[in-house]
């Protein structure tokens, strides 16, 4: 890539003295609507295992919600930046209430056929991809409104997606155990509509607007729309897709980490809730096990994000990798204890913790800030690209050949994967990069605590939605 590319511009108005209120809306909203997520991530996928007994039904409906969500939100960075993420953030997440809410009211009166479940969780599925990165690409804006530091902003962004990647599921099984799974539901279409109201009360009047025209990076020799003219949108999301392109560590570190998210969505959405229920240990031990996972990835992203800028990344990203993925699956499968399980999630979720510090570092050193929003967008789709189909998959799996062997094959590809994708040779530009800046302005330094979990969502998260961080 060649050319310069200009900083962002600074938000428009003033900005006088410091208030935490833009950061601590959007991290406020982020953490609503996400638990809401995670509860759902678990009464969604147990009422349609207990309702139809199918695991391939139960597949199904995590395929009907992730397919729109990667497709809608591949080609949503453009409109974001020319409409302005909060004016899309309050939008996706009120027409996601809308559609939450019709589940369990038609449920009620006896109205909610298997077809039109799908058609809903569709819709939630194609509004809730937008409404996401909107609220990951005002964290910058938010960081330089409150006068926060970068890294302390998308640090505490991490732990944010974190703690509700913990509460969420533990909420939601202790919710569908009392209550059952409508109630989670209801929950969550509630925290949909709480996190709409604080995008857009809570935020400062002029944030999270369009990006001015004129602002676009452009390479040498590049076309120039007419000055006051925004670019239009191809071009915008052709800037994205050729940045991408022409980054070789992205695209590999996409490859990979869009494969395990394939087997993690199969594991989170189907898998899991099978071993539950054919345990019989109910939806409770769900949560529970994302819960271990979850404050053990906590306490690892917290070791990651002190120390990381004092390890090399390679050696840390794969032993991250060995022990997040494939113990797991391993352990399911040979009938081990509750509690030989809840070790196993919990060395799992914090060496998980390692990985999203170390992706957002090697993201932030190489992507313009003024590209973020498009390329984060693409990197997003194509590294989900399997997460619609992870469920399907294990679902027609489970079904075919039983529980026991879809689980020790996923693990065998999980360990194959991880293993043989470290011998490229893209990967020793992991460390090459260290203490370069970051292609915008910024210091590389700052990237070591950025999260990454577009990239890699929680295992737990895509539990009901079909996520997989």
């Amino acid at each position: 890539m060649t050319g310069s590319v200009p900083s962002p511009p600074s938000p428009p108005g003033p900005i006088p003295g410091r208030s935490i209120r833009p950061l601590a809306g959007v991290l406020a909203a982020t953490a609503v609507s996400l638990t809401g997520t995670r509860v759902s991530a678990i009464a969604l996928p147990w009422f349609v295992l207990v309702a139809t007994g199918s695991a391939a039904q139960t597949g199904l409906v995590a395929f009907c919600e992730m397919t729109p969500y990667v497709l809608v939100k591949m080609f949503t960075g453009p409109l974001v930046d020319r409409v302005g993420p909060r004016v899309i953030s309050w939008s996706a997440d009120s027409l996601s209430a809308v559609a939450a809410a019709l589940i369990p009211a038609l449920h009620a009166f006896g109205l909610l056929p298997f077809w039109l479940l799908l058609a809903l969780v569709a819709v939630i599925g194609a509004v809730r991809g937008p409404g996401d990165l909107a609220k990951e690409i005002m964290v910058p804006e938010a960081a330089e409104r409150s006068r926060v530091p970068l890294e302390r902003a998308t640090g505490l962004s991490g732990v944010t997606e974190r703690l509700a990647s913990t509460v969420g599921p533990a909420a939601g099984g202790a919710l569908v155990a009392l209550l059952g799974p409508m109630a989670g539901i209801v929950v969550n279409a509630v925290s949909f509509a709480l996190g709409s109201l604080v995008i857009a009360l809570v935020l400062p009047r002029g944030m999270g607007g369009a990006v001015p025209p004129g602002s676009e990076p452009r390479e040498s020799g590049e076309d120039s729309a007419p000055a006051g003219e925004p670019a239009g949108y191809w071009r915008r999301f052709g800037e994205g897709f050729t940045f991408l392109r022409g980054e070789p560590l992205l695209l590999t570190v996409i490859v990979m980490v869009g494969i395990t998210n394939l087997l993690e969505a199969g594991f989170a959405a189907v898998l899991v809730p099978v071993w539950a229920e054919r345990s019989g240990d109910g939806p409770a031990v769900i949560g529970l096990t994302s819960s271990a996972a979850g404050i053990a990835a906590v306490c690892g992203s917290l070791v990651a994000a002190a120390l990381a800028h004092r390890m090399r990344r390679r050696p840390v990203f794969f032993a991250g990798f060995l022990v997040a993925g494939a113990p797991k699956f391993v352990v399911l499968a040979c009938g081990a204890p509750l509690w030989a399980v809840l070790v196993v999630f919990a060395v799992s979720g914090f060496g998980g913790g390692f990985l999203n510090p170390i992706l957002g570092a090697v993201s932030f050193e190489r992507v313009p800030r003024a590209l973020l929003g498009r390329v984060r967008a693409l990197g997003d789709s194509l590294a989900w690209a399997g997460i619609p189909l992870g469920g399907l998959l294990a679902g027609l799996a489970v079904t075919s050949a039983g529980l026991a062997p879809v689980l020790l094959a996923g693990g065998a590809l999980y360990f194959l994967t991880t293993n043989l994708a470290g011998l490229r040779p893209e990967w020793r530009e992991m460390d090459r990069g260290r203490g370069r800046g970051a292609r915008d302005s910024g210091a590389a330094q700052s990237a070591e605590t950025a999260p990454a979990d577009h990239l890699r969502p929680e295992a737990d998260a895509r539990a009901g939605e079909g996520r997989i961080a």
